[in-house]
């Protein structure tokens, strides 16, 4: 079973349907180098704490592919972060809302 996987997609999806909803404009270039260096850190971190037994998964819920020891799972955390919270900002900063 793919759970967190299933879990992901849902979470992804709703922040796309949210962002292309309400789209607002975004600094592209900055975006890709935030997203970019977010997944080297989310990879270098994740790894670290697994491999010192902080954190675990239970293999039957994620798919098995891995960058270092985090699954590719962990990753969907980190891009939506960096789209929820500059989307939030610009909204919530813009005059014509």
């Amino acid at each position: 079973m793919l759970n967190y996987a299933i879990l992901n997609l849902l979470v992804l999806g709703l922040l796309a349907g949210l962002v292309f909803w309400r789209p607002v404009t975004w600094p592209i270039k900055q975006l890709a180098i935030i997203i970019l260096v977010l997944l080297v850190l989310t990879a270098i971190f994740d790894t670290l704490i697994i491999a010192n037994n902080i954190v675990a998964y239970d293999i039957d819920k994620i798919m098995g592919v891995y960058i270092g020891r985090a699954p590719i799972e962990d990753f969907a955390y980190a891009i939506a972060a960096t789209v929820l919270v500059p989307y939030i900002w610009i909204r919530s900063t813009r005059n014509d809302k």
